[in-house]
């Protein structure tokens, strides 16, 4: 173990698959946490988490199960929508203080298993709509872990466009392709929701690149 070891909020979508392989090249040993807040797709994540990290990681999977602090909200984050019928907008994916609960709980399970980091993908998004998703907010927040618990939350993605992070990913050898980041279908990816939105557009430009 080293001072570098840590914990990687991970879900199976793009950004945290590729900081996996990320963290790995960079020698960064990691325990890969998987957070279940209700999302209505969590199954279908977490099954994805196991397809797409390295088969040497896949028993370090842990599972925190929180999933009853949403369990009256509307979001169609929370209840899945239908898409035949329902018009999906940013706001009705919006959950309260998410970003604040995930990176919380991952830094009071790295401290009680004795790490001192926390990685996180998360980045910069021109669709999120929460206030815990600013730049501005993550450095208070990194701030605060460090000064009040010795947890230190690690965000090397912060500046990067979803472009970035797929095109890093596909030179990382990570299976991109088989991630899942969908926030309004909990089986298969809608194409509409923001973070399908981010993805087909980042995958687009590298296709067009090749």
């Amino acid at each position: 173990m080293t001072n570098r070891d840590g914990i990687l909020l991970a879900s199976g979508g793009l950004d945290s698959t590729t900081m996996a392989y990320w963290l790995i090249s960079q020698n960064v040993d990691f325990v890969p946490l998987f957070i279940n807040y209700g999302q209505h797709c969590a199954e279908t994540e977490l099954n994805t988490l196991k397809k797409v990290l390295p088969e040497s990681y896949i028993d370090k999977i842990e599972v925190i199960d929180i999933q009853s602090v949403y369990q009256k909200s509307n979001s169609k984050f929370i209840r899945a929508a239908n898409l035949w019928e329902d018009e999906i907008t940013a706001d009705n994916l919006y959950i309260p203080y998410r970003n604040v609960l995930l990176l919380t709980i991952g830094a009071t399970f790295a401290q009680t298993i004795g790490l001192t980091n926390v990685y996180s993908a998360f980045i910069n998004s021109n669709h999120a709509k929460e206030i815990d998703c600013s730049n501005e907010f993550f450095e208070k927040m990194e701030s605060m872990l460090i000064d009040y618990g010795s947890v230190k939350i690690n965000m090397p993605f912060r500046y990067y466009s979803k472009y970035q992070v797929a095109k890093l990913g596909i030179e990382l050898g990570a299976s991109i392709g088989t991630t899942f980041s969908c926030q309004a279908s909990p089986t298969i990816p809608c194409g509409a929701c923001p973070n399908c939105v981010d993805r087909l557009e980042a995958l687009r430009q590298i296709e067009q690149e090749a």
